[in-house]
């Protein structure tokens, strides 16, 4: 049997083991340790998962994995979750579709802390769905909405995807995160137009709210402002070069403790669970990059990838073209698959042939999660309107899903636009040099 067939039929057994439930880094390394011992031997497939499993643990560079999420959870101990969608709403609440404005807005100042698209769907959803409920809102759509925003935390820095996909194909995630700004601006802007388009032709989706004055509006603004400094002075820090990650990420995490001690909230309890939350969720994405290297490992030996560039080669088909048919690829499987795992499966396969195709990775990583966000919303798995759904068990999943159209239809006008124009993701990290 070939090592390309071998190859196969393991892309097939990793998609049958996540179907059937199997965690994702358990899956990936079953299957890499598998294949290896298939195509080297059993001995050297051992080898390798302990020094992939050492080598990963003990680098430098993942630590800022973990740096960040403790930074994310301190911020939720000192209570700035709901404080980004209360203050948009009261600059946007007035007009036609104000709080769902607000609540894009909510979900991408959120994001810029948690680095998470369940975590910002949650905490945003929890705080803005009664208040659009209470307004009048259609349900669907204050739901759709809402799941559609929370996809901003996916890839607005320090976006947790970026940062696995910075360890996994080994490009700078200074970089990635710069890269990052601009098509994260441009997705909460489509969101928003989408809104004001929907709200202009059917009134009744969004009703406008009350008026705030300028001087509560003033004051909801002087309660995120801290946060605010708190997160360009580290990612601003990281994108001129003050910081390389790892530092950027400890200097976030001695920032917010000072933010936990401002706001009142520097207990031992909160403290205790900002720190074991961070441990249960790094040691889960540890877990899943141990597996994704064996994997990627795998399918490098198998030669897949660079079969997959010959026939890209052979179909002449322009760079555009093929990558748009890996867009379709990647939306069928993110249909099923959760973003994490499409990330890390699909990575080692489809890197090289982007590469070979004249794509750089970077811009590759901002199209991978750009693609793996539409996943999120995605039907039959979205994940974010089951958090949704969550939350308001009295709102149809169909009802949300409903909702969910027009976002989808901006999602694949953003799409097409990063393609189309990839000096939207990579101008920034030129300038500032990442």
């Amino acid at each position: 049997m070939s090592p390309e067939v071998i190859g196969l039929i393991g892309i097939f057994a990793l998609l049958g083991l996540l179907a059937v439930g199997v965690p994702i880094g358990v899956g990936l390394a079953g299957v890499g340790l598998v294949g290896l011992a298939v195509l080297i031997s059993p001995e050297a497939a051992i080898i390798k998962g302990g020094v992939v499993a050492f080598e990963t643990v003990m680098k430098y560079e993942l630590g800022v994995l973990p740096l960040f999420l403790l930074m994310a959870h301190l911020c939720f101990a000192a209570g700035a979750s709901r404080d980004f969608f209360d203050v948009a709403a009261r600059f946007v609440g007035h007009r036609k579709g104000g709080l769902a404005l607000a609540s894009i807005a909510g979900c991408g100042g959120f994001g810029a802390i948690s680095g998470s698209s369940l975590a910002t769907v949650a905490t945003v959803g929890a705080a803005a769905l009664p208040e659009m409920r209470r307004a009048g809102y259609q349900p669907g759509f204050a739901a759709g909405a809402l799941a559609a925003g929370g996809t901003l935390g996916s890839l607005i820095p320090p976006s947790g995807a970026l940062i696995v996909f910075g360890i996994i194909a080994e490009q700078s995630i200074g970089k990635l995160f710069a890269a990052s700004i601009i098509p994260g601006a441009t997705q909460a802007l489509f969101y928003m137009i989408a809104i004001s388009i929907l709200c202009h032709l059917r009134p009744e989706l969004g009703p406008k709210s009350e008026r705030v004055g300028w001087r509560m509006r003033i004051l909801g603004l002087g309660r995120i402002l801290d946060v605010i400094a708190l997160v360009v002075f580290v990612i601003g820090g990281l994108m001129i070069g003050w910081f390389t990650p790892t530092e950027a990420a400890s200097v976030g995490v001695v920032a917010a403790l000072g933010l936990c001690a401002l706001r009142g909230a520097f207990s031992r309890a909160a403290i205790g669970e900002a720190v074991a939350s961070t441990l249960r969720t790094a040691g889960m994405i540890y877990v899943v990059i141990i597996g994704a290297i064996l994997f990627a490992t795998f399918i490098s030996v198998t030669g897949i990838a660079d079969v997959m560039s010959d026939w890209v080669r052979g179909m002449h088909a322009s760079p555009v073209i093929a990558i748009i048919a890996m867009a379709a690829l990647l939306l069928l499987l993110g249909s099923f698959l959760d973003g994490l795992a499409l990330m890390l499966l699909t990575t080692p396969i489809f890197l090289p042939i982007a590469q070979e195709l004249g794509y750089s990775a970077i811009w590759f990583g901002i199209f991978l999660t750009r693609t793996m966000e539409i996943g999120f919303i995605h039907p039959p798995l979205g994940l974010n309107v089951y958090v949704i759904q969550g939350i308001a068990k009295d709102i149809p999943l169909a009802a949300i899903f409903r909702g969910i159209v027009p976002f989808l239809v901006a999602d694949f006008f953003h799409l097409a636009l990063i393609i189309a124009v990839p000096a939207l993701t990579l101008w920034l990290p030129s300038v500032t040099g990442g």
